[in-house]
């Protein structure tokens, strides 16, 4: 599977941003996909997840009810919508593609990584 991220930039606080992460293969719709971010000087964290049926979606605390993710399979296509935007959800952010045995919140339980697109939420 291979990831390209897109949809960062800068984006006022209070304002709203959809992140995109378009993926290629044929295997895509089987796969849980989730999203991290890394602001400057901290570890890689989780942001959210989805099943592969898009049936299930998991979040991280901080995020919840601010963020909704979601997945078009016919488009290969899974999506972060982010309301409400704080300067600390600033970072860049990675959409991956989960492996079979990992835990859904580290990343070690992903194997495959896009690029990372960059926003930044200003006050």
């Amino acid at each position: 599977v291979q990831l390209q991220a897109s949809g960062g930039g800068l984006v006022q606080a209070g304002g709203s941003l959809r992140l995109s992460c378009a993926a290629s293969g044929r295997t895509f719709s089987s796969v849980v996909m989730g999203w991290f971010r890394q602001a400057p000087g901290k570890e890689r964290a989780f942001v959210a997840a989805i099943s592969a049926s898009g049936g299930g979606t998991f979040y991280a605390n901080s995020v919840k009810g601010r963020f909704a993710i979601s997945r078009d399979n016919a488009k290969n296509t899974v999506y972060l919508q982010m309301n409400n935007l704080k300067s600390e959800d600033t970072a860049v952010y990675y959409c991956a593609a989960k492996n079979f045995g990992g835990s859904l919140y580290h990343t070690a339980g992903y194997d495959y990584w896009g690029q990372g697109t960059e926003f930044t939420v200003s006050s």
